[in-house]
Order: structure tokens, then C-alpha cells, then sequence
């Protein structure tokens, strides 16, 4: 008698370190409470930061994006 064992494959973004998602949600709220002399120095423009802050917190920088 042989014995199957299913194997769960969890989709990319549950696969990710919690940490590393916890890390990048706090730095996109850091980067959205950034006046705008703070965002010119990083060479950012008020839209790019907010749509970089709108992320969600699973889509992580250099992760293609829908």
C-alpha cells in the first residue's frame, strides 16, 4: 500500500519573508510623510513617492508589477 502526500505550493508573495514585507510597508509610510524638499534631494516627485506609498505591501521593489 503506497501513501500520497499532497504538496502545497504557496503563490509567490506568500512565499516572501514576513519580514521583509513588514520592512517595506514601513518604508513606504516613511516616504509618504516626506515633504517635498526631502523628495527632491532623493530626486523623487510628490507622484512618483505616493505611487510608490500605494503599494501594496507584498509587492516588493524589482517584483514586476500588474
Amino acid at each position: 500500500m503506497s501513501v500520497r502526500i499532497a504538496t502545497i505550493v504557496l503563490p509567490h508573495p506568500l512565499r516572501l519573508p514576513v519580514r521583509r514585507m513588514h520592512e517595506v510597508a514601513r518604508q513606504r509610510r516613511a516616504l509618504a510623510r516626506l515633504d517635498d524638499a526631502a523628495l527632491a534631494d532623493l530626486g523623487l516627485s510628490r507622484r512618483a513617492a505616493q505611487r510608490e506609498a500605494a503599494r501594496p505591501f507584498w509587492d516588493l521593489p524589482g517584483t514586476a508589477r500588474a
